[in-house]
């Protein structure tokens, strides 16, 4: 009899005003347990590295999927956001009977079955697997977005509202990177 195969998937960067949401999808082996696995904002920057690299050693299968700045601000942070997750899955270089989701909707169109578990990412090791995949790989992306527009301190705040990100906004004006559809860039649009 064959075992189940089961996938975790997450998505990271649905608060931010610029960038994308990135998801991951990870397969993990039994055969080759990784200690530490968390929800991956519960974790230090270099121990999500640390992470990130044994999880791509070890695990089975992992991939991404994304929904960029245009999608978000066509579909909403939610539909998009599920489209990531739905992207990961497909992308993944192997078939999976079944997907464990963090959060409280699973994405529609799936081709395996699949339940979401509200706080999945801190109680599910493939989940949290997927929260550290997703969450390194997006912010290895804001930096490099920092580099190509420089002033906004993407590197620093990954994209998210904080009191610099709103101010470099203010001075800079809103750049192609920029979520139209969230508030503090709508107001400075109008």
């Amino acid at each position: 009899m064959s075992r189940r195969r089961i996938c975790g998937l997450d998505e990271v960067g649905r608060g931010p005003l610029a960038g994308p949401v990135v998801a991951a999808a990870v397969v993990l082996d039994p055969e080759r347990p990784i200690a530490g696995l968390a929800d991956s904002k519960r974790l230090a920057p270099a121990r999500r590295e640390a992470l990130c690299a044994e999880i791509a050693e070890k695990a089975l299968a992992w991939s991404l999927g994304r929904a960029e700045v245009e999608e978000i601000d066509r579909l909403n942070i939610l539909q998009a956001s599920l489209l990531a997750m739905r992207r990961a899955l497909e992308a993944l270089p192997l078939r999976v009977d079944h997907a464990l989701v963090d959060g409280n909707r699973v994405p529609p169109g799936l081709y395996c079955s699949a339940e979401a578990i509200v706080g999945g990412d801190g109680l599910e090791p493939c989940i949290s697997a997927a929260s550290i995949v997703a969450k390194v790989n997006r912010d290895r992306e804001m930096v490099e977005l920092d580099r190509r527009f420089p002033g906004y301190g993407l590197a620093a705040h990954k994209g998210y509202p904080t009191k610099a990100h709103l101010e470099a906004l203010r001075l800079l004006g809103v750049s192609e990177i920029h979520r139209r559809t969230f508030a503090p860039v709508r107001k400075l649009l109008e």
